[in-house]
């Protein structure tokens, strides 16, 4: 269980229903650390609604789509009305989980060539509340796409749809594509592969982000066994709501 999301890539089309924790396995320990991250993000700013959350990491490989996915899950589950954006328009993953067709998707909206209601899937078979913009053909200049006024345009337009707009986007080290995206969008949750990604880069990719004024709203911590770690917290997936955190700290 604690592997899902890591190997990710080596799962079958049929095996990708897999990732559907928070579906398949609803009183888990995971599902139930998603939730707290759900809820976390709630109520981590009641003066503005936190509508549009980006989702990254410092490198590949270390299960944002899969945190993308359950996240989303869940607050479907809540009875309300998300969407999921494949920003990753050098690696598109989320459609092959989705079982959906990528042709045609952000690239198309982002170029002009269609628009949202063209590309946009309500996942129906998943949750009613749950919908879907795919990656779209991969284009020569991803970065640029996705700092265009189009891009800002079409969040506007899914705002006032949307309870909540999920964006899947590449890792923030590795190109900029989530920097440009970064100070676009209400908040940024680091995923970070527990034990693999080192405390340099984590730093790295926390600067990246500082730079541009994106709003970080914590960090989650993926294939983390707490027991093991001489903790006793069960949750495979572990949210780090750092401000809160820190301060509960100080003042022990």
């Amino acid at each position: 269980m604690t592997e899902v999301a890591l190997k990710l890539k080596q799962f079958k089309k049929t095996d990708f229903e897999n990732v559907f924790i928070v579906q398949n396995e609803l009183k888990s320990p995971i599902s139930e650390a998603i939730r707290t991250l759900r809820t976390n993000i709630k109520f981590s700013s009641m003066d503005k609604p936190l509508k549009t959350i980006l989702v990254t990491g410092p490198i590949p490989e270390v299960g944002k789509s899969s945190i993308s996915i359950n996240l989303a899950l869940t607050i479907a589950q809540n009875k309300e009305k998300v969407v999921v954006i494949d920003a990753d328009l050098r690696k598109p993953t989320l459609h092959k989980i989705f079982g959906q067709d990528a042709k045609i998707g952000l690239t198309n909206i982002l170029i002009g060539d269609k628009k949202l209601k063209d590309v946009l899937k309500n996942l129906t078979n998943i949750d009613s509340n749950l919908y879907f913009i795919p990656s779209g053909p991969i284009p020569p200049n991803p970065s640029e796409l996705l700092g265009s006024n189009k891009m800002k345009e079409l969040l506007k337009e899914l705002k006032n749809e949307f309870d909540t707009i999920l964006i899947d986007s590449p890792p923030v080290v590795v190109v900029t594509d989530a920097l440009v995206l970064a100070n676009e969008v209400d908040g940024v949750i680091m995923v970070l592969n527990f034990g693999e990604v080192t405390r340099e880069t984590a730093k790295q990719a926390k600067q990246l982000l500082e730079k541009v004024n994106a709003n970080i709203l914590g960090v989650v911590l993926n294939k983390i066994d707490m027991e093991k770690e001489g903790h006793y917290y069960p949750y495979n997936y572990y949210y780090y709501y750092g401000d809160e955190t820190k301060k509960k700290k100080r003042k022990k």
